[in-house]
């Protein structure tokens, strides 16, 4: 019987397809199912066999951690070297744009709180 390996919604592409090839490269037999046309079902990539499962879900916690280390450590270059973008950033690209965002931003939080505020 089956069992979920890795649940792809909100997954890069790139990170899938490494843990495709991850899969590959260690001979673990394996299946994808995808959203469908209404995006209900569940995209995930399954074990076939169940003697495969453990050493399947073990070299994808490996990977998950190696990928959240190497994507921290590139997080923080580009935050050095100055190309993340901050709030900031979008004021400074377009602040009409910004200015609107924020009015509605204080809008909404007013008409939510006009009622508690009102006591």
């Amino acid at each position: 019987m089956s069992k979920l390996l890795f649940k792809m919604r909100y997954v890069p592409e790139d990170e899938a397809q490494e843990v495709r090839d991850l899969l590959d490269e260690n001979g673990i037999e394996y299946f994808e199912t995808h959203a469908g046309n209404w995006g209900i079902s569940v995209p995930a990539i399954w074990a076939k066999r169940n003697d495969q499962f453990t050493q399947a879900r073990e070299l994808i916690d490996e990977y998950q951690k190696q990928r959240i280390e190497r994507v921290r450590e590139e997080f923080e270059i580009s935050r050095q070297r100055g190309e993340t973008k901050t709030m900031w950033h979008s004021f400074l690209e377009e602040p009409l744009r910004f200015m609107v965002y924020m009015g509605l931003v204080i809008a909404v939080l007013y008409f939510s709180l006009q009622f508690f505020l009102s006591f």
